[in-house]
């Protein structure tokens, strides 16, 4: 037995000329839009992805995938992503897991024929490029790569790889007439910015004190506790995006591991310890907002944490449900006027996580951990967050 010799592998960069054509595209518009979801794989992409923003002074939406963009930066605009695609005239993908519904809109009518209403968000005209190293993924007949979508520009590459050169292109493709209103239009996206910081201090604000707990409030608890620290989250439950997008500051690369890719139930509890184990040997702060239902699926996983003292606060977003399947089966019922029928309070079966309801500070205890909970109090929530590692159980809204 022996360990072979490793050899990284060159990830592969677009085509020279796929790359010009693009920059003269981005250097032309008006309204260039960059979308971005798995493009970062180290610090240095985060850096060149900055970088491009910059030199276009173009909005950034971050679909999560990865931590891609600063969110405390102006350009990162994710909160206004299908208004600004809807008005670009170029919109630039990077390694983008569904293109197609980036720019499309699909609505779920029930159909039995599996048909839906289906919408472009993009206005005529509007040039697609994309750059992804998921067209070399190709591997069988069938696989999920989501809808087709057809765009201008595609380069079956490596994003990172890419930028330097198409950075670097986007400079010399903007004729020196054009660099004034380019830089004007960083007014506007600074005010909005602004303007969408407020919004979320105002939605934050709702329902602050209620029990269950809002979502809001079990985030902002949660950052203040750890926001001094060198700190990693390290997966979050379904939380309106209240973490990762709005009022945190999310500056640094390893600040966010990126979703499952696939909205994988089962997926959170064990990419959390295993994560927080790479971060022990850097000694950062791991913190999870752990879904309640994705527990379910491995607990075990708390167990190999404690065994192998692997340090992890893990805040449960505890609302009782598999809730995106409540709504959809809710939605559903109204859309066949099956609630008469059937009774909403019939919705639940097999979504609802009660009766009885599970007590996930006792299986943590019982596995290892320090826990408590379920706390229902917001006020309690602060005071609960001192200990890691540690489970912490909070009753909280469904979103």
């Amino acid at each position: 037995m022996y360990i072979p010799r490793y050899v990284a592998t060159a990830p592969p960069q677009g085509d020279g000329g796929a790359v010009r054509e693009a920059a003269r595209l981005l250097g032309a518009a008006e309204r260039p839009v960059i979308v971005v979801d798995r493009v970062a794989r180290s610090a240095d992409g985060m850096k060149l992805v900055v970088a491009l923003a910059e030199a276009l002074q173009a909005p950034v939406v971050d679909q999560g995938g990865r931590m891609n963009f600063p969110n405390t930066h102006y350009l990162n605009q994710s909160g206004r992503g299908s208004a600004l695609i809807g008005q670009s005239d170029a919109i630039l993908g990077l390694e983008l897991a569904d293109y197609w519904g980036t720019v499309n809109s699909f609505i779920d009518n029930g159909e039995e024929d599996g048909t839906g209403l289906r919408e472009p968000r993009t206005k005529n005209g509007a040039k697609l490029i994309s750059i992804s190293s998921t067209g070399l993924l190709t591997k069988s007949n069938y696989q999920e790569f989501q809808r087709f979508q057809v765009v201008d520009i595609e380069m079956a590459a490596d994003a990172e790889a890419t930028l330097p050169a198409l950075i670097e292109a986007v400079k010399a493709a903007i004729p020196n007439d054009r660099r004034p209103a380019i830089e004007k239009r960083a007014d506007a996206l600074i005010k909005a910015w602004a303007d969408g910081r407020e919004r979320a201090k105002g939605a934050a604000a709702v329902a602050w004190d209620a029990s269950p707990i809002s979502t809001a409030r079990l985030s902002m608890e949660l950052w203040r506790r750890i926001k001094d620290l060198d700190w990693s989250l390290v997966t979050s439950g379904n939380v309106s995006n209240w973490p990762p997008k709005r009022l945190w500051a999310m500056e640094r690369y390893h600040q966010w591991l990126g979703g499952p890719g696939g909205y994988g139930v089962g997926y959170s509890a064990p990419a959390a310890v295993g994560a927080a184990l790479a971060n022990r040997a850097e000694g950062r702060f791991s913190v999870s907002i752990q879904s309640d239902g994705d527990l379910m699926y491995a607990p075990g996983v708390l167990w190999t944490a404690a065994r192998h003292r692997i340090p992890l606060l893990s805040v449960m977003h505890n609302n009782r449900a598999y809730h995106q399947e409540v709504m959809h089966v809710q939605r559903l019922a109204d859309r066949r006027d099956r609630v008469a029928s059937l009774g909403r309070d019939r919705c639940p079966i097999g979504t609802a996580i009660e009766n009885p309801d599970p007590d996930y500070a006792k299986l943590a205890a019982s596995l290892g951990w320090w826990s408590t909970g379920p706390i229902k109090d917001p006020n309690e929530l602060a005071g609960a967050l001192e200990y890691e590692p540690a489970l912490v159980d909070v009753w909280t809204q469904p979103r």
